[in-house]
């Protein structure tokens, strides 16, 4: 397979294909090896729009879905970022090309280890990869941005209070199969904007699925 080939088609005919315009996003999924962060013998499914079993139930996300999380980001280069879910360091990796510096966490070990890995492989050396059950905690300081890369039931404002001032969160939130994609705009105080992106389906975060905490 020629992968280059394949990785152009992904992005010119998958991921732009569903509203995803933003350039530094497109030439990012252009750039990465994805089939380098696939577990072994699905290379051939790395292009594909699916998502891909990892291990511990846990899926990567779409390319679609990717491309569209990255781009309601809008990272310009300079921010700190918190990634929760590593899984397999993927996302992890476009989050580094587009931003400063990245903390990833992950409950599974392995998880850390593996993607440690395959960012060290693609030169990639401005990540943290912390072992850490986000829902139950956080690394400390303020972040200017947060991708959280499994939904979860009902959302946590631990989030938002995570967030630097004018800081953006994306946030996959509800129960299969109504579940949607929104970006958190928070503001200079202690209130945030809503504003919903898409219907989607993804795989629910360790312990994501809590009694309610709050309604937006």
């Amino acid at each position: 397979m020629n992968t280059d080939f394949a990785r152009l088609q992904m992005v010119n005919q998958q991921v732009r294909g569903w509203n995803v315009y933003d350039e530094d996003v497109l030439e990012t999924l252009r750039q990465l090896p994805r089939e380098r962060f696939v577990p072994d013998d699905f290379e051939t499914l790395a292009f594909a729009d699916l998502e891909i079993a990892i291990g511990h139930g846990q899926h990567m996300m779409t390319p679609t879905v990717e491309g569209r999380l990255l781009q309601a980001l809008s990272l310009e280069g300079d921010e700190r970022v918190l990634e929760i879910g590593t899984g397999s360091g993927f996302m992890t990796a476009c989050l580094a090309t587009l931003a400063a510096e990245v903390t990833s966490v992950d409950i599974y070990d392995d998880f850390l280890a593996a993607a440690r890995k395959r960012l060290d492989d693609c030169d990639i050396g401005n990540v943290e990869l912390i072992e850490m059950d986000a829902m139950r905690d956080l690394p400390g300081g303020g972040f200017d941005a947060i991708a959280v890369t499994g939904s979860i039931q009902s959302f946590d404002p631990r989030f938002v209070e995570a967030l630097n001032p004018h800081g953006r969160l994306f946030v996959v939130v509800g129960d299969a199969p109504a579940m949607e994609a929104k970006i958190v705009d928070r503001s200079d105080g202690n209130d945030w904007q809503t504003r919903s992106l898409f219907e989607t389906m993804l795989a629910p975060l360790v312990h994501g699925a809590l009694p309610p905490q709050f309604t937006f």
